[in-house]
């Protein structure tokens, strides 16, 4: 899968972290959105180095898909316990 292939996961993984984790978010919706890509990036490649699950080449792989929501996941929870207060 292509760069273009990771950053589209990216904006879906970091959409249904968004779901997943309701709330105001410091950075909105271009905030969210970036950590999203950064997410499903930093989730292919700890399944990789760490799990040994290689990432597949195809984009409908499930294994890809829980790796970068839940990379997601982290990284928009620690986003929001280090700049939870800066939009009140």
């Amino acid at each position: 899968m292509g760069i273009i292939g990771w950053i589209v996961l990216g904006l879906l993984a970091g959409g249904i972290a968004k779901i997943l984790l309701p709330g105001r978010d410091p950075g909105g919706l271009i905030g969210t959105t970036l950590i999203g890509v950064a997410g499903a990036f930093i989730g292919g490649w700890l399944s990789a180095k760490f799990l040994d699950r290689p990432i597949e080449n195809h984009f409908f792989d499930l294994a890809t898909w829980g790796s970068a929501i839940a990379g997601s996941l982290v990284l928009l929870i620690g986003y929001r316990i280090l700049f939870g207060n800066s939009r009140d």
